[in-house]
């Protein structure tokens, strides 16, 4: 099995500021002697190429970003990512790159992103030069302005050095007042170059910024230079919908005017952050950590205030325990349902995060206090199949979250060794049923269907067979095919028991191709385990039937799904899987003979041919029994000497052993003369042994070298002669009947 946390994606930035994927592979850390030092190399899961060779440099910037992520530049125009598919190895390999420049591990980046002239220049300047000189605040200045606001962000000497400028003076204040005559005027190109200056601004990072730009005064300003984006035809109504549409609404009246304000400005920069600014790029991920921290620690302290209002609380608590408050005054209090499993759902994901083995432990201690529906995970399980919502948002935030709770990777805590085993003992054993209902009630037989699709021909529909179903099912499957590659024992045991494999392949017929194609991934996964308990029970299940008969209904389309298919077969070719390759020949060939447009079928054939010469020549081998072998045997003993020499003679030219032939002639002639043979040993080569009495031994056997038997003569391996067929064959791929029709 391949090492997960290892694998990553490599990305390297284009001319465009695009992100180009360079290939996927596994990484490592290793000396190379050509470069002199700990160096980067990931090589290709495909091939083994190489696909990345960075030397670790003492002095380069590298920086951790979203936990699987590392990004650096190697050279001028030239950045580099490795984005990782688990946290852990991420660590690994960043833990490696802080040791070899001496770094602490907790940092998210070694050290400023900056040449050593501008470090040097930097220092050398004297103090009064400290701040950038700033064009005057006029509308015929704000492109000039535009461009030295966009164009520090690359250093990060030159932000701080502008951040400083910019709070100098009252200056945003007097930009934001610019805004207002350019609204005013209908200045558009005045108020795209105020876009671009305010967007930068809030990247520079600067709390102190902050303050000012979200202040009462101003954020209503600020909110209105975001309207105006150069990339839009029309600007948008954020204030619009901020001062008409949003109401706050005050369930309890708040009576201290400061907690008020504190709340309104948390939700307008919320607003900020998740609606109108643009997704940021990996290397703007960073550019908003000081946004997202203000937002953070103003809703510490709105708690806090909360939390110190007797007033408010002891009124709270009062109407929720009055049995006269009216039912529609409790929802508000208790807030909607949606907002309330919202709020659960990220508190959860927090504890998750934060320490999934404390998850664990206190789940495993709940089947003691409590019945098995009202457990936690099996609650997480359940509003993950109940999600209301037709993008199943909700149902995929929980979904990773269950991930994170049964993967193994985050399991081995050298402080309980026991985890691992006790907790996915418990999984199984009491949720892994909940998790597949939906998959067990969607998958039933063909005679308890009804076709939902009028004209089809497809049979044993999902039922039902509509886009939310499908995707809550390829949720699920994503989640078993993970179990797979990670749990073994326990999976494969509920496989097999409950018959899983035979039930996820009836989704092969779903009118929805990304599900077949889960269902065909889930397939792939177990025989990618190459594991002979599973493919037994493949052939005993006769469970490519389905496979087979969706590649055949799916004709001559070309498409993701006879992609799919296509590998599937050609992983058993490559991985010479004899168990399946037998029984997919057997029983299918004559229905996918005809497929032509790749060599994947013919291979199979060329390997089953294969298997079956070679299995002849050991029968053939195995049929020169005990008996002929006796036969020999006897033969050799009984032989005169001059029998011995002829026979010798016949099997190996004399002249190719002449020291070794004459010894054993001697050692024939002194035996003739009258050794004891009762008291010899066999000998082990064709020089003889003296005796104690200094006369030669007698050899009790044939010598060991030159002798040569046909019945124990090597069989000769065949090479794979059909990977080499010629592929400039006329493609004649045809729909086929399907299997069983």
């Amino acid at each position: 099995m391949s090492d997960t946390r290892r694998r990553v994606k490599v990305y390297t930035l284009n001319e465009d500021r695009q992100w180009d994927d360079r290939g996927t592979g596994h990484v490592s850390s290793t000396f190379v002697e050509r470069l002199k030092g700990i160096s980067l190399l990931v090589r290709a899961e495909s091939d083994g190429s190489l696909l990345l060779e960075s030397k670790i440099s003492p002095n380069t910037a590298y920086q951790k970003q979203q936990d699987t992520l590392i990004v650096w530049s190697e050279a001028e125009n030239y950045d580099l990512a490795l984005s990782f598919q688990e946290k852990a190895g991420c660590d690994e390999i960043w833990e490696k790159i802080c040791q070899v420049q001496g770094k602490d591990p907790a940092l998210e980046i070694t050290q400023d992103p900056i040449d050593e002239s501008e470090e040097e220049r930097f220092e050398e300047m004297p103090e009064t030069s400290h701040l950038v000189e700033l064009p005057p605040c006029e509308l015929a200045r704000l492109e000039e302005i535009a461009d030295l606001v966009t164009s520090v962000l690359s250093s990060p000497i030159r932000r701080e050095k502008l951040a400083l400028a910019l709070m100098s003076e009252g200056y945003m204040k007097k930009l934001l007042q610019l805004f207002q005559v350019c609204e005013d005027l209908d200045n558009r190109e005045g108020l795209h170059h105020l876009y671009e200056i305010v967007r930068g601004v809030l990247f520079l990072n600067k709390a102190a910024l902050f303050e000012v730009m979200f202040s009462d005064d101003c954020i209503m300003d600020v909110v209105g230079c975001l309207e105006f984006d150069p990339s839009l035809v029309q600007p948008k109504k954020h204030r619009e919908f901020l001062t008409k549409t949003a109401k706050f609404k005050e369930v309890i009246p708040i009576t201290d005017s400061e907690l008020r304000q504190k709340i309104h400005q948390t939700y307008r920069v919320q607003y900020i952050q998740d609606i109108i600014l643009p997704t940021p790029s990996v290397f703007e991920e960073n550019f908003l950590s000081t946004l997202t921290s203000f937002i953070f620690f103003n809703k510490v302290e709105i708690v806090s205030m909360l939390q110190e209002d007797e007033k408010f609380l002891t009124e709270v608590f009062a109407q929720l325990t009055d049995e006269a408050t009216e039912d529609g005054k409790r929802r508000e209090l208790g807030m909607d349902d949606l907002q309330v499993r919202a709020a659960a759902t990220d508190i959860f994901s927090y504890l998750v995060e934060f320490s999934p083995s404390m998850v664990r432990e206190f789940v495993m201690q709940e089947p003691q206090q409590t019945d098995d529906d009202v457990l936690l995970i099996n609650v997480v399980i359940k509003q993950m199949i109940c999600d209301s919502d037709p993008e199943l948002g909700g149902a995929v935030q929980l979904m990773g979250l269950l991930r994170t709770l049964i993967d193994p990777e985050n399991m081995l805590a050298p402080t309980n060794k026991t985890e691992k085993t006790e907790f996915l003992s418990f999984f199984y054993k009491y949720c892994m049923q909940v998790l597949t209902v939906p998959l067990l009630a969607s998958t039933v037989d063909e005679k308890n269907c009804k076709d939902l699709q009028e004209g089809s021909t497809k049979i044993n529909p999902v039922c039902p067979d509509h886009f939310q179903t499908a995707q809550l099912l390829a949720l699920i499957l994503e989640l078993l095919t993970f179990c797979v590659e990670h749990h073994t024992y326990h999976i494969k045991t509920y496989i097999m028991n409950k018959d899983l494999l035979r039930r996820v392949l009836v989704l092969m017929n779903s009118k929805h191709t990304f599900l077949a194609l889960c269902a065909l991934r889930f397939m792939r996964r177990i025989i990618g385990q190459k594991d002979e308990y599973y493919n037994r029970y493949i052939v005993k299940g006769n469970l490519f039937e389905p496979v087979i008969n969706t590649l055949l209904d799916n004709g001559t389309r070309y498409n993701l799904l006879n992609s799919a298919i296509i590998e599937l077969f050609e992983f058993i070719k490559v991985e010479d899987i004899k168990s399946l390759i037998a029984h997919i020949i057997d029983n299918y060939y004559k229905a996918l003979e005809s497929i032509e447009y790749v060599q994947t079928f013919k291979g199979l054939k060329g390997r089953y041919e294969q298997e079956k010469d070679r299995q002849t020549l050991r029968l053939n081998r195995y049929r020169r029994d005990a008996r002929t072998l006796d036969e020999d045997e006897e033969m050799w003993f009984n032989e005169d000497e001059d029998d011995d020499g002829e026979a010798i003679e016949k099997s190996r030219p004399e002249e190719e052993f002449p020291e070794s032939y004459g010894k054993y002639m001697e050692a024939k002639k002194g035996a003739a003369n009258g050794t004891n043979g009762a008291n010899c040993k066999p000998a082990t080569s064709p020089t003889s042994a003296a005796s104690p009495n200094g006369s030669p031994a007698k050899s009790a056997a044939p010598p060991a070298t030159p002798v040569v038997k046909t019945a124990m003569v090597g069989l000769v391996d065949y090479p794979d002669d059909e990977d080499e067929e010629d592929e400039d064959e006329e493609q004649s791929p045809r729909k086929r009947p399907r299997l069983g029709s």
